[in-house]
């Protein structure tokens, strides 16, 4: 007989590494960009769409491959993922152009996109209620452990050329893929024989990818002007009706891809409203660098370093977050994250810009972010819907915290262009983000503190 606690070490390794592999390729491709922008004679437009194109099928797999979990079983899926992910390093790693690299790079976010989705699942499905917040804790710390060992594999691997840095997923993956197959639960849920939900999944996946475009393609510093560019506002109205006719659609389906009366509980739409709030702090940390260019005079290269109290509160704080969840619940946790992101954003929008000021708000971003991309609203979700709907879920909150991505970086740049750009104009950003996140703060007092089922 197999041992339990053993069997569950063995499937959070599993789901351990599958995360690690997607969150750390985020964090080592920025050094590759200077040389395939070299190789490839792009421009910044074009080399930009290296990440562009990633975030934009990550949002677009997030649903199908978390729904397609939900139906097929979390194994099967989850060996599909990463199998996609190592495909698309392969096409990256060959490419000869960057159109190829654009390929590439979306197959391998298609696959990502259900990696964090169902890897929570597959926790609410096999750990016991009293030890789900440890393990989902661990498993959010992945992405502050990511950001740390990011520059250092790049900067290794790069000496051998930028294509290692793709290359180095196809063993990892290869390993990744046999280990999932021996060691995670193979269970299919039953379905009833109830059709798949392909509307549903196309008129979502349109309607994200129309909204996704449409913010991208804003110039905050332009803002009226570039509203007026078809390329914005006819992205951003086919993507408002395309969610009108997936609302539609999902009333009607048989088993749909977002549940209608997922929205109609307060929890539900707390959580959501909660991850967006994540996405807003987790985008807003990019700005912290320019904020220390244009209000201490430091270099770009120097600036870099203010980011590192927030991935080493984010490193720490996710597993220390996910232990207290386990004896407190997730009201308590969820408010302290908004009330410390909050902080983490009015201190340089209030204080003198110092270094020191810099790196305490830097730190409480970190412990914001800790607490709301790990456990906590992981944990809310899988108190709040069925079994055979869990990745469903999850896949619904990791599409509000790359909407809040989205906005901030329009919010930020709108607001900083408007006074006047330069320090002055980030220090409204900040106090106008940490206006909404401390709003949040207060409609947390209206959850729940249940717990997982």
């Amino acid at each position: 007989m197999k041992d339990p606690a053993a069997q569950s070490n063995r499937i959070l390794v599993v789901l351990f590494v599958g995360v690690l592999m997607g969150a750390l390729d985020i964090a080592i491709v920025g050094p590759a960009l200077p040389a395939m922008r070299a190789e490839f004679g792009a421009d910044e437009r074009a080399i930009s769409w290296v990440f562009t194109i990633y975030v934009l099928f990550n949002l677009i797999g997030t649903p199908l491959m978390a729904k397609l979990s939900d139906r097929l079983g979390r194994r099967l899926v989850y060996t599909l993922n990463v199998a996609l992910f190592a495909a698309g390093s392969l096409i990256v790693a060959s490419a000869h152009s960057l159109d190829q690299v654009l390929v590439g790079r979306a197959v391998q976010a298609f696959g990502a996109g259900g990696i964090f989705p169902v890897a929570s699942a597959v926790i609410g499905d096999t750990l016991p209620v009293e030890k789900r917040g440890r393990a989902l804790g661990l498993i959010g710390a992945v992405f502050g452990i990511a950001f740390l060992l990011g520059p250092f594999v790049a900067a290794l691997l790069l000496r051998f050329g930028w294509q290692w840095l793709f290359i180095v997923n196809l063993p990892v993956a290869a390993a990744l893929m046999i280990a999932s197959w021996r060691i995670l639960p193979g269970a299919r849920p039953r379905t009833a024989g109830k059709p798949f939900d392909w509307a549903g999944v196309l008129l979502l996946s349109g309607a994200l990818a129309a909204l996704a475009l449409g913010l991208s393609n804003i110039d905050s510093h332009r803002l009226l002007q570039s509203l007026r560019q078809p390329m914005v506002w006819g992205l951003l109205l086919a993507g408002a009706v395309a969610c009108v006719a997936t609302a539609a659609v999902e009333r009607r389906a048989a088993d749909p891809v977002l549940r209608p009366s997922w929205f109609a509980s307060r929890q539900i739409l707390l959580v959501a409203l909660f991850a967006a709030g994540a996405g807003l702090g987790e985008a807003g940390m990019v700005f912290l660098p320019d904020l220390a260019v244009s209000a201490l005079g430091m270099t770009a290269h120097d600036s870099s370093y203010i980011l590192v109290p927030v991935v080493l509160t984010l490193a720490v704080g996710s597993p220390g977050f996910g232990r207290l969840l386990d004896r407190t619940g997730p009201k308590p946790i969820v408010l302290i994250a908004l009330l410390a992101l909050a902080a983490g954003a009015a201190l340089p929008a209030l204080m003198p810009t110092t270094l020191t000021v810099l790196i305490v708000a830097g730190a409480l971003v970190g412990l914001g972010l800790s607490g709301l991309l790990g456990a906590p609203l992981r944990y809310i979700l899988l108190a709040e819907v069925p079994a055979d709907e869990r990745a469903a879920a999850q896949g619904l909150l990791t599409i509000f915290i790359g909407i809040g991505q989205l906005l901030c970086g329009v919010l930020i740049g709108a607001i900083a262009s408007s006074a006047g750009g330069g320090a002055v104009g980030y220090r409204e950003a900040f106090g106008t983000i940490a206006v909404l996140v401390a709003l949040m703060a207060v409609a947390s007092l209206g959850l729940a503190n249940r717990r997982p089922a």
